[in-house]
């Protein structure tokens, strides 16, 4: 279809680092078909030809992809994602996936998800571990109200609050602790995408002069909330693959300190354990 090319080739014009991909999900958003079936379509309306042009106008203006479409998925399930909330990655599914394995190696675990945003780890391990007790926190408003919507229903213990503190009443008894803090430094500004940039909250990107000020907070708290022998993971910048282990190491309470890579082979996420 000429209009799906048209959109493409504007939208890589534009930057866009999956010019193609976004076309189709934005026809298919505005059709309400799933993508494959963008074959068989036919014929379109002005109304939806006008509502696709101008998704695709937002799109070459860098606004992300997952604002546009108004959900994400995140491992098995589907989240509400929009202006105020940092939008998930893929590679967070990893970390998920790793706490969902530790979560299953316990009969009633109790997880803590620091930073939730929109609620993505914490989602994902109340629906892979229906045992599971499973917290969450956010300081940011606007984010904790998209994480009160996607974790709706679920049985999260959803709090507003400073990670720092949070979660007083759980001290020595958490079984699993994650997080997906922000980690870029602020002298880091330029290199960031514009969608991450231009429309991800701040609050929820950078951290200090060298990115690790609120990974040194999660290592902290996570010293206080984990039961002996109990688990922490948090994400961290591919850069960070060395730095990111040391604050752990360095914490001096962590054992089985290990760095892991995403499936690009970069390094994306710390693991560790606390002492006994």
């Amino acid at each position: 279809m000429e209009r799906r090319r048209t959109a493409a080739a504007l939208l890589e014009e534009a930057g866009v680092p999956s010019p193609a991909y976004d076309a189709d999900a934005l026809l298919a958003h505005v059709l309400g078909i799933e993508q494959p079936r963008l074959a068989l379509v036919e014929h379109v309306s002005e109304e939806q030809a006008a509502r696709f042009e101008t998704l695709v106008a937002r799109r070459a203006r860098r606004e992300p992809l997952q604002h546009l479409l108004g959900l994400t998925g995140f491992r098995y399930v589907e989240l509400a994602v929009g202006p105020g909330v940092f939008v998930p990655r893929p590679e967070t599914e990893l970390l998920a996936g790793w706490a969902v394995e530790r979560a299953q190696e316990v009969d009633h675990p109790v997880v803590v998800d620091l930073c939730t945003g929109s609620g993505a780890i914490a989602r994902a391990v109340a629906d892979e571990v229906p045992a599971a007790s499973v917290h969450a926190v956010e300081l940011d408003p606007a984010a904790h109200a998209w994480a009160h919507r996607n974790l709706a229903g679920t049985g999260v213990d959803l709090r507003v609050g400073d990670m720092a503190e949070a979660f007083e009443d759980l001290v020595g008894q958490v079984d699993v602790v994650t997080c997906n803090p922000p980690y870029i430094p602020l002298d880091a500004w330029e290199s960031v995408a514009p969608e991450a940039r231009d429309h991800d909250p701040h609050l929820a990107l950078f951290s200090g002069d060298d990115g690790l000020a609120a990974l040194r907070v999660v290592a902290a708290r996570a010293s206080r909330l984990l039961r002996p022998g109990g688990w922490v993971g948090a994400e961290h910048a591919d850069v960070q693959g060395e730095s990111a282990p040391a604050v752990f190491a360095e914490a001096g309470c962590f054992r089985d300190v290990r760095d892991h890579d995403d499936l690009a082979g970069r390094p994306r996420y710390v693991t560790a354990r606390l002492a006994r």
